[in-house]
């Protein structure tokens, strides 16, 4: 199961997202994390930070979790 994030605006960049979570302490680290790493954005690898979330976008990230993207209404 997926666990809902709640945004604002009608998008929100990966790295944005990340930091949201609060999973890394810092964008520095963000940036590390998706050059090395990587998230898993609608069963896809990415890698850029500037990659935009939409509403009901799939983020899967390693070792943290995966996460919905949701709009508030």
């Amino acid at each position: 199961m997926h666990e809902e994030i709640q945004i604002e605006t009608d998008y929100i960049t990966l790295g944005q997202f990340i930091k949201l979570l609060n999973i890394l302490d810092s964008g520095g680290m963000v940036k590390a994390y998706l050059q090395d790493v990587g998230a898993v954005v609608n069963g896809e690898l990415e890698h850029r930070r500037g990659r935009k979330l939409y509403p009901n976008d799939v983020v899967e990230i390693e070792e943290f979790g995966s996460y919905i993207v949701k709009k508030e209404a």
